[in-house]
């Protein structure tokens, strides 16, 4: 018998079928990586098989060793638990429990001249839905009632009762089937938000999916660790003790969303909220409540295939009431509110009777700084896509836009002909677009008023300025022009107040100085974003550092969202609180303080001095020998503090 014969015949060696296969495999593997001679055949010879596996096995062990030892907040086990967890672990799908609308592109223009009205005198208990780019009707919704805000937010604290007691693979599970849902539909959903928000298509893809799906990876990866208890050193006197914080569900979590976003604004408080254990109220608002109703209806859908109670999510469709009725009602234990400065102190205004916490992130007046280092050709789409995505409908849109004095003249000269070339109309119609309409009309008013109030003060309009209702609208609807305006200087509205709405906003930066633009762009009530573009990221950053907001980007726009580890919030009028990040899933929760025993048999007990009844000599002398002890700066304090302690325990 030959020596192949006997080594794969049953010598006591041989390693099993199942592993000679897998040492076959590695070799394969390592020999295509790092082997030139494609001739060499990995199973030429078991022995030389085995010694290729096991030293490119040890290879990769140690490579991922040494990048976790190097990165210390990647957690390997973890992130391979998760990564078998998602090969193995195979979710239900919901395709046949959510029925999307027709989403064939409108044919006929409407008839409506104007905005229709949302609320009808005939049918109180309605909702009347349009679309903002043909103001042609979308359907109806329920007017909710306090009373039935009351109703859901009992049947949401029910299903709560059980959810609290989920595993995070559980929760997990239900997320996953959110996801896999989300990314075999992306064209749908896009168009779902097209057709309700007025938005482009690759608008919603970029601040509506991309967004979302990443605040789901984030969670599935991050979101057990964040919560799960974080242990917390002790003092010397506590030695026999250990302390840590843990996260405990509030109960139901009340979100009032905006409508800029509706698809991501409505799960973006949804997927924290389930994933930390809690149920989720989420008051949309009235002018985006058509499409709500599907993205909600996927949720409820993910729950129940889970085997879940879907009522551990609820809609609240309706008006200001609808919200007012949310905000006070008993069952709802913290308010998360996007919306205007405005509002936001009526939310809490509601809250404070109750002394309920609320999170408000108020929207924001970003600045985004061009010193005069960069390098024009590379700033302009940044600036392009800053002011102009969703057609400036964005909290942490670029809303004015400075630029360095020695570089303006050039910036605008190349800046008319990008804004003027800028196409709008219905984005589902049969042409491209680049910006589609506003959401609210009574919004283009408002724009309206601030722009004629900066040229009124010497601004400068080079393109744009007024409501588009030229014939490349041929649909009607609510657009206003994408508009480049310079000159713009701090006697104006157009210098503080909100314009949430497709305006390049021009501001000169005198003399290339730095400390000028810092003060400049801090003479604003809000703080929310910020970025600063120059050929040196340490300038960038000097600069930047100086900012009153609570995010800011050195040579990139937008990117603390889509990082979802970062926590998203403002200063000023920007409001206060965080979502996302650890700080975020973590405001969903009561961080409850612990203190156990850390030996067991070992427990503390009331030293004699300091009991009741109490001797008051006794006592002061064994709490001053304490003192001394533990707080004492010299040797010889302490060791008399121990004579102390002796002398009065």
């Amino acid at each position: 018998m030959s020596d192949d014969a006997s080594f794969s015949s049953g010598n006591s060696c041989s390693p099993p079928l199942a592993l000679a296969s897998f040492h076959t495999g590695m070799a394969h593997v390592a020999l295509n990586l790092f082997s030139m001679d494609t001739s060499v055949n990995s199973s030429a010879d078991p022995a030389v098989t085995f010694v290729i596996s096991a030293l490119f096995t040890l290879t990769l062990i140690l490579l991922a060793v040494s990048l976790h030892l190097l990165n210390k907040e990647w957690h390997l086990w973890r992130d391979f638990k998760l990564t078998l967890e998602g090969i193995f672990d195979r979710v239900p799908s919901i395709e046949n429990e959510v029925i999307l609308p027709s989403l064939a592109p409108p044919t006929n223009k409407s008839t409506n001249t104007k905005p229709p009205p949302l609320f009808n005198p005939s049918s109180p208990e309605l909702l009347h839905c349009f679309c903002p780019s043909t103001l042609s009707p979308l359907g109806t919704v329920p007017n909710l009632t306090p009373s039935q805000i009351s109703s859901r937010a009992a049947r949401a604290k029910a299903a709560q009762a059980s959810w609290k007691h989920s595993t995070f693979a559980q929760r997990r599970r239900v997320l996953r089937t959110l996801q896999k849902y989300i990314v075999s539909h992306v064209d749908e959903i896009c168009r779902l938000c097209a057709r309700d928000s007025g938005k482009t298509r690759v608008d919603a893809l970029l601040g509506e999916i991309l967004t979302t799906c990443e605040k789901i990876r984030t969670l599935l990866h991050h979101g057990e660790t964040w919560l799960t208890r974080s242990a917390r050193p002790v003092n010397p006197m506590m030695l026999h003790k250990s302390a840590y914080v843990e996260y405990v569900p509030l109960g139901v979590l009340g979100i009032i969303a905006p409508w800029n976003y509706p698809f991501h604004n409505m799960l973006n408080h949804v997927l924290s909220g389930i994933f930390s254990g809690n149920a989720v109220m989420t008051k949309v608002s009235e002018h985006t409540s058509w499409s709500s109703v599907y993205f909600h209806s996927m949720c409820r859908a993910a729950l129940e295939v889970n085997g879940f109670d879907p009522e551990l999510v609820q809609l609240c469709t309706g008006g200001a009431e609808t919200g007012r009725a949310l905000v006070e009602c008993p069952d709802v234990d913290k308010i998360f509110f996007t919306g205007s400065p405005n509002v936001g102190r009526h939310v809490m205004r509601g809250a404070a009777p109750f002394l309920k916490p609320v999170v408000l992130e108020l929207g924001g007046k970003d600045a985004m700084v061009f010193c005069e280092d960069v390098k024009l050709d590379d700033v302009i789409p940044w600036a392009m896509r800053g002011c102009f995505q969703n057609c400036g409908q964005n909290c942490c849109g670029v809303e004015r836009l400075f630029v360095y004095e020695s570089i303006e003249k050039d910036f605008i000269k190349a800046m008319v002909e990008r804004v003027g070339s800028l196409r709008q109309g219905c984005p589902l119609g049969e042409r491209d677009v680049d910006c589609g309409a506003m959401v609210m009309d009574a919004q283009c008013d408002i724009i309206q008023a601030l722009v004629d109030d900066a040229v009124s003060k010497g601004a400068v309009v080079h393109c744009g300025g007024k409501r588009n209702k030229g014939e490349a609208i041929a649909e009607g609807g609510q657009f206003y022009q994408p508009t480049l305006i310079s000159g713009v200087t701090p006697a104006m509205r157009i210098w503080k107040e909100e314009v949430f709405g497709p305006i390049m906003c021009v501001i000169t930066v005198p003399n290339d100085d730095d400390e000028v633009c810092v003060q400049m762009v801090n003479d604003c009530p809000f703080g929310l974003g910020s970025s600063v573009y120059s050929a040196s990221t340490s300038r960038a950053l000097a600069i930047g550092s100086q900012f009153q907001t609570g995010m800011f980007t050195a040579n990139d726009f937008g990117v603390n969202y889509l990082i979802q580890s970062l926590p998203f919030g403002g200063v000023k009028d920007s409001g206060f609180g965080r979502f996302a990040g650890p700080e975020g899933l973590r405001a969903c929760c009561l961080e409850r303080s612990i203190v156990v025993d850390r030996i067991p048999g070992v427990r503390t007990s009331i030293p004699k001095a300091i009991d009741y009844p109490m001797d008051t000599e006794r006592g002061m002398g064994f709490g001053i020998g304490l003192v001394e002890l533990f707080y004492g700066d010299s040797i010889w304090i302490k060791l008399k503090s121990i004579l102390a302690l002796i002398r009065y325990g």
